[in-house]
């Protein structure tokens, strides 16, 4: 999928772990996992908007586009 999903890249730089980020967004560990995954078929804007601002970032720090070429290659 061309979406890469980087809640990773957030959860590092902001020292924080999955476990804490659900709870404090208020979804559940397998959720966030999902998500994070890249597994997922869509996100709410409402669970968006908690992670940005739990993580305080934009929408695009958590999510990007890749080329089909690129993210196969």
């Amino acid at each position: 999928m061309p979406i890469v999903v980087d809640i990773d890249v957030m959860l590092a730089r902001r020292k924080m772990s999955v476990g804490d980020l659900a709870d404090r967004v208020g979804i559940t560990p397998a959720n966030l996992a999902v998500l994070k995954n890249g597994r997922a078929k869509a996100v709410r804007f409402t669970t968006l908007a908690a992670l940005c601002e739990v993580l305080q970032c934009q929408p695009g720090d958590l999510l990007r586009w890749e080329a089909e070429d690129a993210v196969s290659g």
